[in-house]
Formats: C-alpha cells, structure tokens, sequence
C-alpha cells in the first residue's frame, strides 16, 4: 500500500511540474516565435547567393552582338595600281561602304587585383553584422519575456495574500457575528467586517483582470496558450560582475570587421587587371582589307590577345574615402564605448537594486510575525469588547501589508537577479 501511495505521489509531481512553465522556456518559445528569427535563414540566403555570383566572375564572359555600318570613306588601291590590275584582267570592285558584323566576344579575367577578394570578404562580413544585428534584437525580446514573467509572479503573490486576509476577515466575521447574536457586538460591527471583504475580492478582480492581461501578453509572444499551466518562480542565479558577453559587442566587432573590409576593397580597386579576349565574327569587310576590296563577299575572322588595364581615377578620392572609412570606424567605437558605460551604469544600479531587497527582506520576516502577534491579539480584545471592530481592520490590514511587501520583496528579488543576468548576458 505504502509503495502504492508512494508511486502515486511521484505521478502527481511530475504532472504538476509538467504544468508549470519556467522562465527558460518562455524565453526559447518566444526566440523561436518571434517572426524576426527568420531573418537569420533570409541572411544566409542573400550571403550564399551573392558569394555565388562572386565566384562566376571567374567563368568567362561571353558575348554576342551584330551591327551594321554606313561611313563617308572606305580604304581603296591606288589608281595606278587599279588600273595596272585591269589590264591583267582583274576585276577590282572595291569595297562598298555598307558594313556588317556578328560576332562572338569571349573574356576572361586572369588577375583581377584582389578585387574579388575583397567583394568576398565585404559579402560575408555585411552577413555576419545581419546575424549579430538580428541576435541583439533577438536578446531584446528575452527582457520583455522576463518583465511579463516577473509581472504574473507578482501579481500572483498580491492575490494569494489577499486571499489569505479574506480568509481570515471571514473566519472574524463568524465570530464577531457570534457576539452579535449574543448581544455582546452591534450589527454595524459585522457590516464593517463584510464591507472590507468585498473590498478586498475587488481588489482581487481587479488583479485577476491585470494577471489576465499580462498573460495574453505572454501567450503572444510564445506562439501558445498557458491554459491552466501557471508559471515556476526561478531559482536565484548567482553571477560574476566580471563576466559579460552582451550581443551588441558582438555586432559591434563586426560593424569594425565590414569596415576593415571596405577599406581593403578601395586598395584592391586600384590594382590593375589582366584578361585574355577573344572575338569571332562573320560579316564585311573583314580584316584582310585588301583581299576585301579584291572580293566582295562576307568573310570569318578572329582575334585573340591579352589585355591589361589601370583605372587610376581611384586615386582621386582614395584619401577621402579613406578617411570616411577611419571616421566610420571612430564612431564604431565611440557607441562600443558608450554602450559600455551605459552597461557598468545599470549593472552598479541592479548590483545596490539587490543589496537594497536583501537588506529588506532581512526583517521582513520579523515584521510579519509581529503583525500576525499584533492582530491576534486584537483578535482576543475583540471577543473581550475591548477594542471595536476598526482596530481589529486597521492590525489586519497593517498585517496585510507586512506580508504583500515580503513577498513583493522576494519577487523583486528575484527580477534585479535576472535583471542583472540579462544585463551581463550570463
């Protein structure tokens, strides 16, 4: 029977813990929902599909293309040598100004001065600054998850309380309904009683509206219905005030390594280029001129070479360019910076936020147990007649409020923790 019993237990733990949803999963549901994730598979998609054309610059370049052509003058023979040519008894027709061209243009690049390089270092840092932009985004929603979580906790522990006083003003209004029937309390002592109870259950209502609220806040944001789940206070966390690796320096680094980039694609760009070109056509006239004005008929023809070429008009601006890229960098660093001050800021604000709930929370517990004294024995100088109703209210709700601001405390507590975790991302 024992070890029935004992199995039971087990079974209704782990379906009670199942039904409790912790911080931790709501943060992974709400990163997993959240619509700006899908950023991530965007970014690796442009990245792999410019890296692709970046690498077919290396394939050759082919082109087609005709034309045709109408000029004032066209090379001719001398008319000594004509004429000579006509006595031999052969015709020269000469060649016709109308001209016309198809051709094939074949490129391909041997050298290009690093500037492909450089395109793919750009690529794939511009990539890199897009994950690391969207992660700090990504990591802002964790602070509003928490902000929701520690809301519904502390609205929870405000309800419970003022359950528990309800409780507790009801088991006084039996009593001191007792003493009216017995002639030893007015009616108007049990009115006053009622009247703090249902103040107290719209107190209630009016949390349980909030605590709905907030939920369905919630619910947005991890893509699924708490139902009947309710959430599981956090363990408290404790953290290393040396330690931080907050996302935005990440993005920050990388912003620095874009830029690193850029400046190196403005030195590859005034390197020269090597390429070998190609070209065929079939038209008229065609490069043996005077087999052209000998003949008069379309012809095939091909060139074949090496090209080399420098654009020097980069030098031009490569200073100032150069130095936006430096001032570029320069503010980089100055957010990096500011964004660092700003950081030691808040933690040393959550940091003495904590030291100031765990000095409260020290005698709290010794607040409350004198209130609960306190309003005890009101409770016995009610039944005695010496004291009235309002006293015996003013000790409970003195008592009521000794206990929400302990456990308002606790759940405080509990946020500057987390808060100051989210601050140094551990």
């Amino acid at each position: 029977m024992k070890r029935i019993l004992f199995s039971l237990h087990l079974i209704f733990t782990a379906i009670a813990a199942q039904a409790q949803l912790t911080l931790k999963e709501c943060q992974q549901l709400a990163r997993t929902h959240y619509p700006e994730v899908q950023r991530y598979n965007l970014i690796s998609q442009t990245e792999q599909y410019t890296l692709s054309n970046l690498t077919k610059t290396w394939l050759p370049q082919i082109g087609l293309s005709a034309q045709g052509s109408w000029q004032t003058a066209v090379p001719t023979l001398p008319e000594t040598l004509k004429g000579v040519m006509n006595m031999q008894g052969v015709e020269v027709p000469g060649m016709r100004k109308d001209q016309y061209k198809i051709a094939l243009d074949v490129n391909q690049t041997i050298w290009d001065g690093g500037k492909n390089k450089a395109e793919t270092a750009i690529a794939q840092a511009a990539a890199n600054e897009g994950r690391a932009a969207t992660e700090v985004s990504l990591y802002a929603l964790e602070k509003r998850v928490n902000d929701l979580f520690f809301s519904i906790l502390l609205l929870d522990e405000h309800i419970t309380q003022l359950g528990n006083t309800q409780a507790l003003l009801q088991g006084n209004l039996d009593k001191v309904k007792s003493l009216v029937c017995g002639g030893l309390a007015m009616p108007s002592d049990a009115e006053e009683i009622e009247v703090e109870i249902l103040h107290i259950d719209q107190q209630m209502e009016g949390m349980k509206i909030t605590k709905g609220s907030f939920k369905k806040m919630l619910e947005i944001f991890i893509g699924q219905s708490l139902g009947e789940r309710k959430l599981k206070r956090p363990e408290t966390v404790m953290l290393n005030p040396d330690a931080s690796a907050r996302p935005e320096m990440a993005l920050f680094n990388a912003q620095l390594k874009k830029i690193q980039a850029q400046e190196a694609g403005i030195r590859t760009s005034l390197m020269p280029r090597l390429s070998f070109f190609a070209q065929g056509y079939y038209g008229y006239p065609g490069m043996d001129i005077f087999k052209t004005i000998l003949k008069d008929k379309w012809s095939w023809n091909a060139i074949l070479g090496i090209k080399a070429s420098w654009n020097i008009s980069g030098l031009y601006t490569k200073e100032n360019r150069m130095k936006q890229y430096d001032l570029a960098k320069q503010q980089v660093q100055m957010n990096k910076e500011i964004f660092q001050f700003n950081t030691q800021l808040q933690m040393a604000q959550e940091t003495g936020e904590i030291a100031r709930l765990k000095k409260a929370l020290a005698t709290d517990d010794k607040i409350v147990a004198l209130r609960c004294s306190v309003r005890k024995t009101a409770e016995q100088r009610l039944q005695n007649g010496v004291i009235d109703t309002n006293d015996l209210l003013r000790k409970i709700t003195e008592e009521l409020n000794a206990k929400t601001a302990r456990s308002t405390h606790e759940v405080e507590l509990l946020k500057a923790m987390y808060d100051l975790r989210y601050t140094m991302n551990q």
